[in-house]
């Protein structure tokens, strides 16, 4: 045997047991933990999907996520009205984690229903249609989404030892705490302030706390970086999770998040502080964006750090709609 055949073959061969393992490995994780994913498959098309031409061919570094929080204890989506809508924005491009939540109450246009409350759109149409009604009023490109139930924050923020939360004195009692100021909350404390919705400002901060608690969360994992953290988590998210996403897709981001250096995360809300008005039309809390347009260039320039983004046509007709109505 030649001395260059005997070389290659100690080069090949631990290359290939490192294949092996890693294939094992990856089902293993399929098997184990991804295959207990709720996978529901929505259309992919553009169109159906009411993304703007515009907007269609956008960075493909910037991946928009729609992510949706419902708050039940069965394991039924169907009917569900969204408790919590966000945007997760994966920028590869600046390394950072993006987060917008979208107030459950804004005002908008529904595909083929009515102008409602944007999360009374996932109990007409479940995901599909959110993700259809975020496309059409805030000139998004998204075509994948999650759910999770809340009842899965208890034992994910205890799966990363607790989040450290500001905690303030008119929050102290819906988290049966005793101490203000920065504490660690555990996973009880946390879902319960997250759920706050009467005390400070409202909706608006409780939308702010959920976001808090998120990015403690990732923070943890994007810090540790521990293979025992991550598979302890996805075990306790898959079984209430719904996605379009399968189980290559979910490693493939998942790869992207680890790989890509992020260190950073931002967050926002919309309507933005300024341009909504809030009251009761025919008896029922709205929160009218004062214009819809301000709020999308707005939306454009955080995800995707571009100044001057002028709102499609589609943008400003729904806009001028919901400055005329009531």
């Amino acid at each position: 045997m030649s001395k260059k055949s005997s070389t290659m073959k100690k080069i090949l061969i631990p290359l290939f047991i490192v294949i092996i393992l890693a294939a094992s490995g990856f089902y293993y994780v399929y098997s184990t933990y991804l295959g207990k994913i709720n996978t529901v498959k929505i259309t992919k098309n553009e169109e159906e999907l009411k993304i703007q031409p515009v907007v269609a061919d956008k960075s493909k570094d910037i991946i928009n996520i729609a992510l949706f929080g419902i708050d039940t204890r069965a394991d039924d989506y169907d009917g569900s009205r969204a408790d919590s809508i966000m945007i997760a924005s994966l920028d590869l491009t600046h390394k950072k984690i993006k987060l917008t939540s979208i107030m459950r109450d804004t005002f908008v246009d529904i595909p083929g229903e009515k102008y409602d409350k944007i999360n009374h759109s996932y109990a007409y149409g479940g995901p599909e249609l959110t993700i259809k009604t975020i496309n059409e009023n805030f000139d998004m490109n998204i075509k994948d989404y999650m759910t999770v139930n809340f009842s899965a924050l208890k034992e994910i923020v205890d799966a990363v030892g607790g989040v450290e939360i500001d905690v303030k004195d008119y929050e102290i009692n819906s988290i049966n705490g005793s101490v203000l100021g920065l504490q660690t909350l555990n996973g009880e404390q946390a879902l319960a302030y997250s759920r706050i919705r009467y005390s400070g400002d409202g909706d608006f901060e409780r939308t702010l706390r959920q976001r808090t608690v998120l990015q403690n969360v990732i923070n943890k994992v994007l810090k540790n970086k521990s293979l025992p953290q991550a598979l302890s988590l996805i075990a306790i998210l898959t079984p209430l999770t719904q996605t379009n996403l399968d189980q290559g897709a979910l490693v493939g981001l998942a790869t992207k998040v680890f790989s890509s250096g992020i260190t950073t995360m931002e967050d926002t809300r919309l309507p933005v502080d300024g341009q909504a008005t809030g009251g009761l039309w025919d008896s029922v809390y709205y929160l009218k964006p004062n214009t819809l347009s301000e709020n999308v260039s707005y939306l454009h320039e955080f995800i995707y750090e571009e100044k001057g983004y002028v709102p499609s046509p589609t943008v400003e007709e729904i806009s001028n709609t919901i400055i005329s109505t009531f």
